[in-house]
């Protein structure tokens, strides 16, 4: 199968938070903001496996700097690295305010792994990903770290349970 660039599905979406979005602390709930990550990954995973695919797990979540209400959330997703079946990936969630022109702060950073399906739900196959620049690579060899750490917490734990 032939590989498919970074850029190909990397998707930017932008998103004025208001009151409903809010949490009892009064700022923007991590509730809505992982569901707009979840949205956006599976934009993005499906552009780059051409069709439908469903989460299979969230790898990390980092809250960094809480989100307010009039506030202008920024996500930028792209796939980092893509296996057989699977992609993981990488979402970076900035802020600024509504009515000023300041710089985005790095609010919250998430990695989520993909699973791309056929009509039936079975996983069919996707199409390698070709980094393109020094942080696409750095992104795509970070992601092999992380798919190699997943798999070996997966075998430990199921170890784990045989000799229990």
């Amino acid at each position: 199968m032939r590989g498919k660039p970074t850029s190909a599905s990397r998707l930017t979406l932008s998103q004025i938070m208001d009151d409903h979005d809010t949490n009892l602390m009064g700022t923007v709930h991590g509730g809505v903001l992982m569901k707009l990550v979840d949205s956006l990954a599976g934009v993005v995973s499906a552009r780059h496996s051409e069709g439908a695919s469903v989460t299979a797990s969230v790898d990390e979540m980092v809250f960094r700097v809480p989100v307010r209400v009039g506030d202008v959330l920024h996500l930028h997703a792209q796939v980092n690295w893509a296996g057989a079946t699977s992609m993981e990936i990488g979402v970076r969630a900035t802020a600024d305010r509504w009515d000023r022109s300041v710089p985005p702060v790095h609010v919250a950073s998430a990695y989520l792994v993909l699973v791309a399906i056929d009509d039936h739900g079975r996983p069919r196959p996707v199409p390698p990903v070709v980094p393109e620049t020094d942080e696409d690579r750095r992104r795509h060899a970070e992601a092999g770290i992380r798919r190699t750490h997943r798999l070996a917490r997966r075998a430990a734990i199921t170890a784990s349970r045989t000799v229990a």
